[in-house]
């Protein structure tokens, strides 16, 4: 190769020859052809060296750096050579000014196509870089020198500028050439074995490995603890255009999902092979969870994942002035971590009780986790707030979590045996009652309806203090809900029982009754509806007792309609049978429910079985025409049974004067057995005890079934009116 002439030498030449230093055509356009010569020979070595590179492939061990110099010394010649066509060679001769214009625009062609030499000529010598970079193992330049040559190929000017991108123009004929295609593959097949090399040396430092079984997994992750090489790798790594879904995806469905929703056995070790590597395994089940009682404890959850960055904390460098490693990871894995740690741990762990509501450190385990995913970058705490409103609805979470469990609960209770009971206010007799209306009667409810007092009232006993001003206390709501449940939803579970066994009605009314005293008793606890709540639990429980008292009505009234005499003369023993059946039923009941009702209640009730019974037997007798002494004998036997036996079903046998037709039987037996004179002195003109239960002519009918029709009987029949 020719040397290179020193500079100025053809100005020199051009300008200095005629002795004064003025500038003529003749001597530029000698100039201009000796530089465009010179410009020509280069091309031609410049466009050699390329197609050896980038076209035919042949060896070639030229360096570009000589092509460039060279380059630059001819890029200045011919920039001086114009300043001086513009300030002296122009003035000098008017006539060659079209002549120089033109000699202009062809020293400008010559400098463009030493452009495009030139920036050829840059990007092979990056090229060069490159391979000895690779050589040396340095990343970080290398990835400099990939982004440089990108810069070069596609006119990046976002890059460094020390790159020295060219003109658009130099740009667009670049793109023309030949070799530009060829360049570009090249840019691209060392792109990609940079990302490549950087790929298998990231995997070689951070090992992530998954070995699954028939029921069970297990993920290991080892990163080494060299510092400087690693986050030298990831920083190149991470800087390239890469795409970590791959990581991410691993990380995700292997670790962090697991971790939150199953429960994981953790192993951290930082002395694996000598202390040069840490490492987590993880270990589950791949079975899906059946039930909530294999969900993880909340406090477990937070300190795997602090393991998982803890191991993973040697990659989280900066990749530029604003975003680490963890911060693009937390981009692709944050938005369904946070929702399935809210969803699936944090919630499921709010306390359920008081007791563990005031023990409870849930909050602040959760406050210390999103500092520490802000520290790592994981997450923004001014955009990523899914953990910060978790802290902040606690409250809202424990009371609904607290009421759907005693919801719950509630439900649980009310599928209890109504006929497992317990007795209740033991010392508040009847008298004691009578004289303070505020007490409950003594009686037998439901164990269940006791633990469902004491449910509402530790409901009750919830603190009520974080409620503002203007929030609704929900206490009071969900006492309403409970016993409105309670109202609905035992007749249904009940319903058979309730219907067939009398001891299930009377424990169901009591119930009703105990849980009305309640709600009177907590008047001034805000509960929701309370008037009408107790009204309805009143009428339940009424309403149910009444059906089964009637029920017992239509038992005994079916007996009776069987009673019938054999004969005028006399009773027989079908009569006496019934009613014996009937007095063993009314027994029977007593049984089930003398110790049960409250005794105001069981006396009541007794009244009025008794007389549905005693009013059924007196109109079977008054439908006699004709009774012989003997068949009045045997019904006054009759009567008597009745008399001596009704009595003992009550408490106190003095009650069973409440009975509505007590007397009226009780007078129909001493009829029965008495004379005329002694009915017609009963009578008294209308004025004796007689009239008190019976109608004259009641007494008249009686009168002509006792006794033959005499005179006597005329005018004693004369004497009812």
């Amino acid at each position: 190769m020719e040397e290179e002439a020193p500079r100025f030498k053809v100005l020199e030449e051009a300008f200095n020859g005629n002795g004064n230093g003025c500038a003529n055509v003749e001597a530029t356009q000698s100039a201009i052809l000796k530089v465009l010569t010179r410009v020509n020979r280069f091309q031609l070595r410049v466009r050699k060296h390329i197609e050896d590179n980038y076209t035919e492939f042949m060896p070639n061990n030229t360096s570009p750096d000589i092509f460039l110099e060279e380059s630059g010394s001819l890029n200045r010649e011919i920039h001086d050579m114009l300043e001086n066509l513009g300030s002296d060679g122009l003035d000098a001769l008017d006539e060659a000014k079209v002549k120089m214009a033109g000699n202009g625009r062809q020293l400008r062609e010559i400098l463009l196509g030493l452009g495009v030499s030139e920036h050829v000529l840059r990007i092979d010598e990056l090229f060069q870089c490159v391979e000895e970079a690779k050589a040396t193992k340095d990343y970080l330049v290398l990835l400099d020198l990939v982004g440089r040559l990108r810069a070069f190929i596609y006119g990046d000017d976002s890059v460094d500028g020390d790159a020295q991108v060219a003109t658009p123009e130099v740009r667009r004929i670049f793109k023309a050439l030949e070799c530009y295609e060829t360049i570009k593959v090249k840019y691209h097949v060392q792109a990609y074995m940079l990302q490549q090399s950087l790929q298998e040396r990231f995997d070689r430092l951070v090992q992530l490995q998954c070995k699954s079984f028939p029921t069970s997994r297990c993920v290991t992750l080892q990163v080494s603890r060299d510092q400087t090489q690693l986050q030298d790798i990831v920083q190149a790594l991470f800087q390239e255009p890469y795409n970590p879904a791959r990581l991410c995806e691993f990380l995700l469905d292997n670790c962090i999902e697991p971790v939150i929703m199953r429960p994981v056995m953790a192993d951290y070790s930082e002395e694996v092979d000598g202390g040069s590597y840490v490492r987590l395994s993880l270990s589950y089940a791949t079975k899906e969870p059946s039930s909530a009682q294999l969900r993880p404890n909340y406090k477990q959850v937070l300190e795997n994942l602090r393991l998982l960055l803890q191991t993973l904390a040697g990659i989280n460098c900066s990749v530029s002035s604003d975003q680490h490693v963890f911060g693009i990871i937390g981009d692709h894995v944050k938005d369904k971590m946070l929702k399935l740690l809210v969803d699936e741990c944090l919630i499921p762990a709010v306390p359920e009780s008081t007791e563990e509501y005031q023990s409870s450190t849930l909050c602040e385990d959760v406050a210390q986790l999103e500092q520490l995913l802000v520290d790592s970058f994981i997450i923004n705490p001014e955009h990523d707030r899914a953990l910060g409103q978790f802290v902040e609805k606690y409250e809202t979470y424990y009371r609904n979590r607290m009421f759907r469990r005693v919801l719950e609960t509630a439900r649980e209770i009310i599928q209890r045996d109504l006929q497992d009971m317990v007795l209740v206010a033991p010392n508040n007799h009847s008298a004691e009652v009578a004289n303070d209306p505020f007490l409950f009667p003594r009686c037998m409810i439901s164990k269940s309806a006791q633990d469902f007092v004491k449910l509402m009232d530790r409901i009750l006993r919830q603190p009520t203090d974080k409620l503002g001003d203007q929030e609704a206390d929900p206490i009071a709501g969900v006492i309403s809900v409970m016993l409105h449940t309670y109202i609905d939803e035992v007749p249904k579970v009940h319903r058979k029982l309730l219907e067939s066994i009398p001891q299930q009605a009377v424990l169901f009314h009591n119930n009703c009754m105990f849980f009305t005293h309640w709600v009177a008793q907590h008047a001034n606890k805000g509960i929701e509806s309370l008037a009408a709540l107790a009204k309805t639990l009143q009428a339940t429980g009424q309403q149910h007792f009444r059906v089964q008292v009637d029920y017992q009505s239509s038992i005994l009234m079916g007996i009776m309609q069987e009673f019938e005499f054999e004969s005028t003369h006399t009773l027989g023993s079908g009569p006496l049978k019934l009613v014996r059946q009937c007095l063993r039923q009314l027994e029977l009941l007593k049984n089930v429910w003398a110790n049960v009702l409250p005794e105001t209640v069981y006396n009541a009730t007794f009244c009025e079985l008794i007389n549905t019974f005693v009013a059924e037997l007196i109109r079977r007798v008054f439908t006699l025409r004709d009774i012989s002494a003997q068949m009045a004998c045997e019904l006054s036997d009759l009567i008597d049974v009745v008399l001596q036996r009704a009595p003992a079903l009550f408490r106190e046998p003095n009650e069973v004067v409440q009975v509505l037709s007590w007397l009226k039987l009780q007078q129909l037996k001493a009829m029965l057995n008495a004379s005329l004179m002694e009915i017609t002195e009963l009578w008294g003109d209308g004025v004796g005890p007689l009239t008190a239960s019976y109608k004259s002519d009641e007494i008249k009918h009686l009168i002509r079934a006792l006794f033959q029709d005499t005179d006597w009987r005329a005018k004693a029949i004369t004497q009812i009116v």
